[in-house]
C-alpha cells in the first residue's frame, strides 16, 4: 500500500492528482448494446424489464481509460443503425477517439442480454448472426491510429469469425511492429464460440504475443482443462510465457494476484455492496491500463505495480455499485475520493 503523507493523502493519490500526459491506448474489438434487468438476482426469463446500456469489453476499457483522464481510441464496427450511431456518440461524449470506427449498412449492431442470477452465475443471450462487429475487414483498419498507440488492448471475441479474425491478427502485427505494449483480456464468452475446444484454441492462439494478460479464476480453470486456479505452479507453468511482462488473475471482490519474471503477490479487494457486476472486469482493466499509459515503471517496480492494482480494484468496485457497464465507469475524481476516504477510516 502507498505511504501516507502529512496531508493525509497517500503518495499515490498525490501523484495521480497531478496533471499528467497519458500515452494513447487503442482498444480493438466489439461495441454493442447490453440489456440488463432492472432488478437484480433474476434469470433473463424472470426479469420484468431491461435497461439499455452501451457495452462490449474493449469499448468499455476505452471509456474507462478516458473517464480516468487518459487518452484512448476504439477500433471496431457497428451497424449503420440507430444503436450504432448512438454508440459512436457515446464514445465521442466520453472523449474516446472514433476515427477507427466503421459502420456496416448490411448488418445490425450486436445486442446482448446479461444478468446475474440469485445463485451468483452470470447468464448471457447474444444476438449476432452476424452482427456488424464480426464483419470488420483488414482493409478497413485505421493503420495510422494503431501506429500512434503506446498500448494496444484487445480480447478474444474478435477472433471467433472471419473477416474480423484476420483484421484482428493484422492489427496485432501492426501494433507489435510499432512497439506497442500488447494488453490481452481473453474475456471468455463460451456461448459465442462453436465449441469449448474452439474457444480454448482460439484464445491460446495469440497468447504468446501479449505483454500483459488479465484473466479470471474461471478462465484459468477453463484454459488449463480443470486445474486449480489458486495454484501458483499451474499459473506459472501453464499460462506464464517467456515474453510476458505481467499476468494478472482477478478474483472479483477478493482482489487480484500478479505474476512477473521477478516477483509475484496479491492485492486485496475493496468491499462494496454490489448492484450489477457487468463491466467490473473492464473497469479494472481500464484502471490498470491507464496506470501503465501514465507510468510504464508500473510493469517494472513492484511497489508501483501494487499501487496500480489497488487503483484498478477500486475502479472495479465502484462500477458494481450501478447497473450497466459504461454508465457506471468511474471518473478519476471518484476513484481518488474513494481511496482517500478508505485511508481515513
Amino acid at each position: 500500500m502507498a505511504n501516507i503523507t502529512p496531508s493525509g493523502k497517500s503518495d499515490y493519490l498525490t501523484k495521480q492528482d497531478r496533471k499528467e500526459t497519458s500515452a494513447l491506448v487503442v482498444c480493438f474489438g466489439e461495441l454493442l448494446i447490453d440489456f440488463v434487468p432492472t432488478v437484480g438476482g433474476v434469470s433473463l426469463t424472470e426479469a420484468p424489464a431491461f435497461k439499455k446500456a452501451p457495452g462490449g469489453a474493449p469499448a468499455n476499457v476505452a471509456v474507462a481509460i478516458s473517464r480516468l483522464g487518459g487518452s484512448s481510441a476504439f477500433i471496431g464496427k457497428v451497424g449503420a443503425d440507430e444503436f450504432g450511431y448512438m454508440l459512436a456518440d457515446i464514445l465521442k461524449q466520453n472523449n474516446v477517439g472514433t476515427s477507427g470506427m466503421r459502420f456496416d449498412a448490411n448488418a445490425r449492431t450486436a445486442l446482448a442480454f446479461v444478468t446475474l442470477r440469485a445463485d451468483g452465475e452470470r447468464e448471457f443471450l447474444f444476438f449476432r448472426n452476424p452482427s456488424a462487429d464480426m464483419l470488420l475487414h483488414e482493409s478497413e483498419l485505421d493503420i495510422k491510429l494503431i501506429k500512434q498507440a503506446k498500448i494496444f488492448h484487445y480480447g478474444s471475441i474478435s477472433l471467433i469469425d472471419e473477416p474480423c479474425k484476420s483484421a484482428h491478427l493484422a492489427a496485432l502485427r501492426i501494433a507489435k511492429d510499432s512497439g506497442c505494449i500488447l494488453s490481452y483480456d481473453p474475456n471468455l464468452r463460451l456461448a459465442l464460440w462453436p465449441s469449448a475446444e474452439a474457444a480454448r484454441e482460439g484464445i491460446m492462439s495469440i497468447w504468446d504475443e501479449a505483454d500483459v494478460i488479465k484473466i479470471s479464476e474461471d478462465e484459468i480453470t477453463f484454459l488449463t482443462g480443470g486445474d486449480d486456479p489458486y495454484d501458483d505452479n499451474v499459473v506459472l507453468t501453464k499460462l506464464f510465457h517467456p515474453n510476458l511482462k505481467l499476468l494478472i488473475v482477478t478474483e472479483g471482490s477478493e482482489g487480484c494476484r500478479y505474476y512477473t519474471k521477478e516477483f509475484k503477490g496479491r492485492v486485496a479487494g475493496v468491499k462494496v455492496k454490489p448492484v450489477d457486476t457487468t463491466g467490473a472486469g473492464d473497469a479494472f482493466v481500464g484502471g490498470f491500463v491507464y496506470s501503465i499509459a501514465s507510468d510504464q515503471n508500473v510493469l517494472k517496480e513492484e511497489t508501483r505495480l501494487r499501487e496500480a492494482l489497488h487503483f484498478a480494484n477500486v475502479c472495479g468496485a465502484i462500477t458494481v455499485t450501478e447497473r450497466g457497464a459504461i454508465p457506471s465507469l468511474p471518473t478519476k475524481e471518484a476513484v481518488l475520493q474513494f481511496m482517500l476516504e478508505a485511508t481515513t477510516i
